[in-house]
């Protein structure tokens, strides 16, 4: 009964994690819509620094300019890795790994490109249907994200994004597709990518473009209200339509720790892990809870909610939880006696001088995984997926094709040797898909070289390249751990 389990569990499910707008590119074929991905453009001649402030913020003229499809800008995910050609050919290289999942995202404008279109596009589910049967065809199980940074740009600006109530059918209408038509075939479903990232860049959340807002904080509590709520719908939704379904919940959980024991480092650390765990403590306990009355007020917001909202959050929980973990956070109540974090860390905090960095200033803390692993599970009791994991880098390809990239090893190596130790501690880690599997585009930057993957992909920064994917030293090393269930992990 008291047993301390050990190992992995024999289930597990390891594998690696994308996002189709990162990877698939083929933005204008099969009808596909456009997205607020796509609007997104790369110039390598901007100062670094300014890469990712071009991801937290979009404005009407960058939007205007995106639809012109004459443009003269680099639109990287847009093309992203060409995946929708090389889908057969990359799902190989996944089960040569030995993959047991992959966590994957569903484009929502290949299969409704405007969003608000009774019927599906029928070219867009084939794609999909290939890409599946390719999965079921090895046995890795699929784990789908139905909406990752990629909602449709016609919902933007005809509908003002998520802050409009009609997103609600609109998503249904698209998630009870996707339950329909690939019944069977897909077991686990993540409603929302890291659906408390709202607040830190709307426009690829929720689509909400800042210039047009007053209260940003106020539409953007909104509209995540209107995600709550068709997540809700879709728990519901996937249960009537199969009830082997399983619909997780995913937040960006970066643990913010105080940088020191002063008393408001401590308050600041509480606030900051209460903003973060505010979206899943919604999906996960079916309601808000009472520390959001006193954050709303702080936040100047008032969001409007009725009982038939509020009773369909309720009664639809998720079954898992699943989170992305790069780094943990430090936090301070005065941050300006601190250094700062380097790089373009998107969450934050100051500088953790008992950690090294990354390359772009993410501070390395395999250490707080396992915290943050206790810290979910004791906090809701269920099943937890490290949704995303890894790091990025600069990768060079040698001349026998072949990327040594020993620091990513040890990084992957690190951090799961502290998901063992969670396991230990008794937490219910029902799997491990680490960022990006394969190299992709960078989220954040819309670079290609800064890299996560166990496989290259031969293409730079500006879109240049032959597209042929080679085998990193990592990939084997993968390939080891999952064979030995993580028994090969280096103490």
């Amino acid at each position: 009964m008291f047993e301390v389990k050990k190992q992995f569990p024999n289930d597990f499910l390891w594998g690696g994690a994308t996002a189709a707008n990162q990877i698939e590119g083929g933005f204008n074929k099969g009808n596909k819509g456009l997205s607020v991905a796509d609007c997104y453009s790369f110039d390598e001649t901007l100062p670094k620094e300014n890469w990712s402030d071009l991801w937290k913020q979009m404005k009407n003229n960058q939007v205007k300019e995106a639809q012109n499809l004459n443009s003269k800008l680099y639109y990287p995910k847009r093309k992203g890795i060409e995946f929708y050609e090389h889908y057969i050919e990359d799902i190989a290289l996944f089960n040569e790994m030995g993959f047991k999942s992959y966590r994957f995202s569903i484009a929502w404008t290949r299969i409704f490109p405007k969003g608000d279109e009774e019927k599906p596009n029928k070219e867009g589910l084939e794609f999909y249907d290939k890409v599946i049967n390719e999965l079921v065809k090895y046995n890795i199980e699929p784990i789908v994200t139905i909406s990752h940074y990629e909602m449709p740009l016609y919902l933007v600006t005809h509908y003002g994004g998520w802050k409009n109530q009609k997103l609600i059918q609109f998503y249904r209408n698209y998630a009870k597709i996707l339950f329909t038509y690939f019944k069977g075939r897909v077991k686990y479903w993540i409603t929302f990518n890291e659906i408390n990232s709202i607040s830190r860049h709307p426009f690829k959340s929720v689509g909400i473009i800042k210039e047009n807002n007053d209260n940003l904080s106020q539409e953007s509590y909104q509209s995540a209200h209107y995600q709550f709520v068709a997540g809700a719908y879709d728990t519901l939704d996937a249960k009537n339509i199969d009830p082997n379904n399983k619909i997780g919940s995913m937040i960006s959980f970066q643990l913010p720790i105080p940088v020191s024991c002063h008393p408001d480092d401590i308050i600041e650390t509480l606030r900051q892990q209460r903003e973060a765990l505010f979206f899943s403590d919604v999906q996960v306990r079916g309601e808000y809870p009472k520390y959001s009355n006193r954050m709303f007020e702080a936040l100047g917001v008032s969001i409007q909610v009725t009982q038939e909202e509020l009773k369909v959050i309720k009664e639809n929980t998720a079954d898992f939880v699943a989170f992305s973990y790069y780094m943990s956070t430090a936090a301070s109540h005065d941050p300006s006696v601190y250094e700062r974090v380097e790089g373009n860390l998107l969450t934050g905090g100051v500088k953790n001088p008992y950690l090294e960095s990354s390359e772009w200033g993410w501070q390395i803390d395999p250490k707080g995984l396992r915290s943050a692993l206790n810290l979910l599970y004791d906090r809701y009791q269920l099943p937890i997926l490290i949704a995303e994991n890894g790091l990025g880098a600069i990768d060079t390809l040698n001349l026998n094709n072949q990327v040594e990239d020993d620091y990513r090893i040890k990084y992957l190596n690190d951090h799961l040797l502290q998901v063992l130790e969670s396991i230990k501690d008794g937490v219910e880690v029902m799997g491990y898909t680490p960022w990006g599997c394969i190299d992709s585009v960078s989220a954040s930057t819309s670079q290609m070289s800064k890299r996560y993957g166990f496989i290259y992909v031969d293409l730079d920064d500006s879109g240049q390249g032959t597209l042929k994917r080679f085998k990193k030293k990592s990939f084997y090393w993968y390939k080891e751990v999952i064979a030995s269930n993580g028994e090969d992990l280096s103490e």
